[in-house]
């Protein structure tokens, strides 16, 4: 999951990216509305983290009608410190998807985002299930026939990516961009690394391999009876 966390407040945002990146999220960070636009036009986000006060000319509310008008439909959590029924019905109006007052708990955030982000899928769960493997994002828990698998924060993220696009290939850079919030040297083998990592751990929990690996292309999450093969073509 990759989010755009706009907020002037320098403090707030290494605080709040720092429990981002924790929990397996890539985050990028911008100061400014104008940033903002840029980074949202440069990149596709799974969610927008945008403050109401920005400084400079333009506020969150300008912001997120721009991107609105734009045709970027990416969701918009907007975040104010002022409680007024009226901000949160402007934030709406310009196309906000939700609202939280500052201050706020942490856990509040983070579960907010991962309901936006959950929202373009069929299934809104917090629990998705392929093949037998079980991925709780609430509980940030993995099963496979039952037993846990033990997964690191940047492996389940990998994982969990995967899941939300079962049936697809992704290429070494999207599985890059969506779950590190930086670019690697071209010729590094992190995400080859962390599939491995994965695989093993699931078949020793007695699940099948779900990756297949199409070469030249990158890596499927297989969600059919094919789960272990390798694609060689």
């Amino acid at each position: 999951m990759r989010v755009l966390l706009v907020e002037d407040d320098r403090r707030l945002i290494a605080t709040v990216q720092k429990g981002l990146e924790e929990d397996g999220m890539g985050v990028d960070t911008v100061h400014d509305g104008q940033a903002a636009l840029a980074a949202a036009h440069a990149t596709s986000f799974d969610v927008i983290v945008l403050d109401v006060m920005l400084t400079g000319p333009l506020d969150g509310f300008a912001v997120c009608a721009e991107l609105r008008r734009a045709r970027i439909r990416t969701p918009v959590l907007m975040l104010t410190g002022r409680d007024a029924v009226a901000d949160r019905v402007q934030g709406l109006e310009v196309g906000a998807d939700d609202y939280l007052i500052k201050p706020f708990a942490f856990s509040e955030l983070r579960a907010r985002i991962r309901a936006l982000c959950r929202r373009h899928l069929a299934d809104r769960s917090a629990v998705i299930e392929f093949g037998g493997i079980l991925l709780d994002t609430a509980a940030h828990t993995v099963s496979v026939g039952g037993l846990p698998v033990s997964l690191r924060t940047k492996e389940f993220a990998v994982l969990e990516y995967f899941m939300h696009h079962p049936g697809r290939v992704l290429s070494r850079r999207q599985v890059e961009e969506n779950v590190w919030n930086y670019d690697f040297d071209s010729v590094s083998n992190i995400v080859e690394a962390y599939i491995g990592r994965i695989r093993r751990k699931i078949v020793a929990a007695g699940g099948r391999d779900p990756f297949s690996t199409v070469r030249g292309a990158g890596y499927r999450f297989e969600v059919a009876s094919e789960c272990g093969r390798s694609d060689t073509t």
